[in-house]
């Protein structure tokens, strides 16, 4: 069911809530969370999407504010249209759209503030264009976990830098969350004989992959061995291409050529395909959504790991004739 509240108010909204529940019988306890979506007009419904999916495992009230791109023509009175979404139209979550027009967006906290379910945890997620400080921001001053994405950035692996230098704890990015299964995989690998140290890495992706960059960052940091790595091109070329991790028994490879499935290589032992799908929207969201605690490992990663990685590229480009 969708509820159109046309030139409103945050207390209207409110209380056409609370006359949904009581008329419709539509359940709002039970919420463990909420999540403030910070959207551009027309490009929310995929971020909407995958909300009301992790909501299934997540039962959570989402706010949705959607104001216009800062390029936008004419200057609009100030106005705030909502839509309540409840039942089939939410999944397990009740989602309340914000539409804000005019001077009515300048001030995003004080839309979304009345709406806050009490007592329980806020997430920000910023879908597209992310602000430059997540955490001094109007919505990430009031939120315990800030996501962004740095893939969604105009110049993905710039975005990176910034996210380094701006790092508060609380904040992730999904470039960060599209790494766990390859964290996985290579963790187990290592886990097994021989126990030898990894002595040198080489890691390979898209040039606009930021997750391949802090796959090199986070085993440079892990392993405390230089890493190299390069950017692809060509019509497969999409995220992580590959990593190789060379030890004294030989080396080790895990290598993305086709979508989806990915071959490791290891010495002594029978090559295997492996499924390694680059992860939707709604997995990546999911999985942030388990923890509302300070992701400490993406931190280091993102304020050593990354500086360090910077340091040895220049290094190693500084040597070349």
């Amino acid at each position: 069911m969708i509820v159109d509240l046309p030139n409103t108010t945050t207390s209207k909204i409110s209380k056409a809530l609370v006359r949904i529940r009581e008329e419709g019988g539509a359940v709002a306890l039970g919420r463990v969370l909420t999540l403030i979506i910070a959207a551009t007009m027309g490009r929310e419904e995929e971020a909407i999407e995958a909300a009301n999916d992790a909501s299934r495992e997540h039962p959570m009230r989402v706010i949705v504010l959607s104001t216009r791109d800062q390029d936008s023509a004419e200057p609009l009175a100030p106005r705030v249209d909502a839509e309540i979404r409840v039942g089939g139209d939410a999944g397990a979550s009740e989602v309340i759209v914000l539409r804000a027009y005019g001077d009515a967006a300048s001030d995003p906290e004080s839309l979304v503030t009345g709406l806050l379910l009490p007592d329980a945890p806020v997430v920000a997620w910023w879908p597209g264009v992310a602000p430059a400080v997540p955490a001094d921001s109007p919505l990430g001053r009031i939120a315990h976990r800030r996501i962004t994405d740095a893939s969604a950035q105009p110049d993905p692996q710039s975005a990176l830098h910034l996210l380094s230098g701006s790092y508060r704890p609380g904040d992730t990015d999904f470039a960060w969350t599209r790494l766990t299964l390859w964290r996985a995989q290579l963790a187990a690998v290592l886990d097994q004989p021989p126990f030898e140290a990894v002595t040198a890495v080489q890691v390979s992706g898209a040039a606009d992959s930021p997750s391949t960059t802090l796959l090199a960052a986070w085993l440079a940091l892990q392993l405390q061995v230089s890493v190299d790595y390069e950017f692809t091109t060509g019509p497969l070329s999409h995220g992580i291409r590959s990593v190789h991790l060379t030890r004294a028994a030989g080396v080790i490879s895990l290598e993305r050529e086709v979508p989806d499935v990915a071959r490791l290589t290891q010495p002594g032992q029978p090559v295997q395909d492996l499924t390694l799908k680059r992860r939707s929207l709604r997995d990546c969201l999911s999985d942030e959504l388990r923890r509302l605690d300070p992701d400490e490992l993406y931190g280091e990663v993102i304020t050593r790991g990354l500086p360090h990685l910077d340091d040895v590229v220049a290094e190693q480009t500084e040597g070349r004739p």
